[in-house]
């Protein structure tokens, strides 16, 4: 159980392709962030929400908080994450990657590094809404969301220009760890969930892990007997 590191979840996306909210769809007799939330507490003494609908999430019965710069995509949420954050390091994971591993999660906490954010590079990309994140990113993150007003003024190419936390990350460091050579590692650990037919295949990841571990405990009740 880790104390010194806050584990952040971010659910600010706003679902348009799923068609509803995508962090309150339920599995089971779950919702996927409940999911979420239940396993960074088997990892995590400190978790917070960052989320711009609170009546939404009261059920979570998490410290909650808002984008501080509202409508500036994920780093607005990374940035109130480390704002609001009681440690100097934040492990941040958006809600709609409901695959991820554990062991995933406990590599990229216990990896040495003195850069202030450590991220994986996996499936092609690299994934920038599961990692650690430093309290020290905070002045350039501000920066960053603040230069959004002078984007109107500039041309439609240079709108188009990268995400803006791979922007901050390339600024300022970043470890980006090789994931796919992790002996762990699977396509599915940064599954992210935009539609139905991909909450459909989680719905049927999730349910097979769960009969999976509910089949263990039977067999060593039974070995018990």
């Amino acid at each position: 159980m880790y104390n010194d590191i806050t584990a952040c979840i971010l659910s600010g996306g706003k679902s348009t392709r799923m068609g509803e909210n995508k962090s309150l769809m339920k599995i089971g007799d779950k919702t996927v962030i409940e999911r979420l939330k239940d396993q960074l507490q088997e990892i995590f003494s400190k978790i917070i929400l960052i989320a711009n609908e609170p009546e939404e999430y009261s059920f979570l019965k998490l410290p909650l908080y808002p984008d501080i710069y509202p409508g500036r995509g994920p780093l607005s949420g990374i940035h109130s994450a480390l704002v609001n954050s009681t440690t100097d390091k934040c492990f941040i994971i958006a809600s709609d990657i409901p695959l991820m591993k554990g062991e995933m999660i406990e590599y990229l906490i216990s990896y040495k590094t003195d850069k202030p954010i450590t991220i994986a590079r996996a499936n092609g990309f690299i994934q920038q809404l599961c990692g650690i994140y430093h309290k020290s990113l905070i002045a350039e993150a501000e920066k960053i969301l603040l230069d959004k007003d002078q984007a109107e003024e500039r041309s439609t190419e240079q709108k188009k220009r990268k995400c803006r936390v791979l922007e901050m990350a390339e600024r300022l460091g970043a470890e980006i760890i090789d994931a796919e050579k992790l002996t762990f590692y699977s396509e599915d650990m940064y599954y992210n969930m935009n539609r139905q037919s991909e909450f459909r295949y989680v719905s049927l990841r999730l349910s097979s892990q769960v009969n999976a571990a509910q089949k263990k405990v039977e067999d060593f009740s039974r070995a018990l007997d």
